[in-house]
């Protein structure tokens, strides 16, 4: 009997690439989201705001659906409204899936603030590395901890099982993404191509001789279709990454390599994107007529805050999977493969430039 499962998000960058691996695995998927971005094979769209209880029932009528995935958030400009408007969000697209369906499982995912931060208080206290998922909640607020209260409650009043997902930066596709570091160092890449300027790391001292690690979406996926079926996931918090440590030092030639253009030498400071890629939309117009790209502005593509948030960090920031591997799941994927295979599938679709 094939298995149904509601993907919310599923225009984002974790979204998408979950819904394409549990597309490939058999699964029938109905994917969430509050506009529609762009089709999706293998995907039956369906449009619903999750901060309006209405919209939800209306857009889950009559669907039957077994699992839930859960990967959309929203910004807010502190965390006390963060708190608010992402608990409402769950907390409304539970109750409409609780009243659609019965629901065997929900996969949260989080990300690595859990054991950072939020925005507001980010990096300033952190948990020691490797990050463990036995570590505690640190004692400041934080969206995602209401986030797991809301989901465990939940899932003992409705009688689901959960797993939660913590994934590191996400490299993958995804168009108009707010956190997408891979798509906006495509975009600068190529803009320095374009026009001469020097494709320099932009980030931090710390970050860019420090110990990291990173996510592919394509694993986050797979990581999300194994919890959602294996018996020892259930009622567990994962973290998700690549499996592998990176310095930016020695990754980023890599990845001016695979973007054809030189790596810069480091000044010795930050020099973050969003000062420097005021730009960035002009010469975008530029490139898109003269390449025949897809006719998005730089802005859409690029998350340059977010690009310069991760990159800026002056602490070290890994996870450990061994809990994942001790379960069985035993996926990994190379940093670096994140990156090529992302620019070439952004290369295909005319997103960004070719090499020639």
């Amino acid at each position: 009997m094939q298995r149904t499962v509601l993907i919310v998000g599923v225009t984002g960058i974790a979204g998408f690439n979950t819904a394409r691996a549990m597309s490939a695995a058999g699964w029938r998927v109905l994917g969430l989201s509050r506009s529609h971005r762009y089709d999706i094979p293998g995907v039956e769209q369906l449009r619903g705001d999750v901060l309006d209880p209405e919209s939800l029932d209306r857009a889950l009528h009559a669907q039957e659906f077994s699992h839930v995935v859960f990967t959309t958030w929203s910004r807010q400009e502190t965390e006390t409204e963060n708190r608010r408007v992402n608990g409402a969000m769950l907390a409304n697209l539970l109750g409409a899936a609780g009243r659609a369906s019965k629901l065997e499982h929900v996969a949260l995912v989080t990300g690595l603030k859990h054991y950072l931060g939020p925005f507001d208080a980010y990096a300033s206290s952190p948990a020691d590395t490797p990050f463990r998922e036995s570590q505690g909640r640190l004692p400041v607020d934080n969206f995602y901890y209401d986030q797991e209260d809301i989901l465990f409650a939940e899932a003992e009043r409705q009688g689901f099982t959960w797993s939660v997902h913590r994934p590191h930066t996400l490299i993958g596709y995804a168009l108009g993404n707010v956190m997408n570091m891979g798509v906006t160092l495509a975009v600068y890449g190529a803009i320095c191509r374009a026009t001469g300027e020097p494709f320099v790391f932009p980030g931090s001292p710390q970050q860019l001789n420090g110990v990291t690690d990173l996510t592919d979406a394509r694993l986050l996926g797979r990581h999300v279709l194994w919890s959602s079926t294996e018996p020892q996931a259930r009622n567990q918090a994962f973290n998700t990454v690549n499996g592998e440590v990176v310095r930016w030092r020695q990754l980023w030639p890599e990845v001016a390599d695979a973007l054809g253009v030189p790596a810069a030498d480091y000044p010795g400071h930050p020099q973050p994107l969003e000062g420097r890629m005021g730009h960035a939309d002009e010469v975008w117009a530029g490139l898109v007529e003269k390449h025949g790209l897809a006719p998005y502005k730089a802005s859409e593509l690029a998350s340059w805050w977010h690009t310069d948030a991760d990159l800026g960090r002056e602490v070290e920031t890994f996870a450990d999977m061994s809990k994942s591997r001790a379960m069985g799941f035993l996926d990994y994927q190379s940093t670096i493969g994140s990156f090529t295979d992302l620019f070439q599938q952004l290369r295909e679709a005319r997103i960004i430039p070719g090499l020639d």
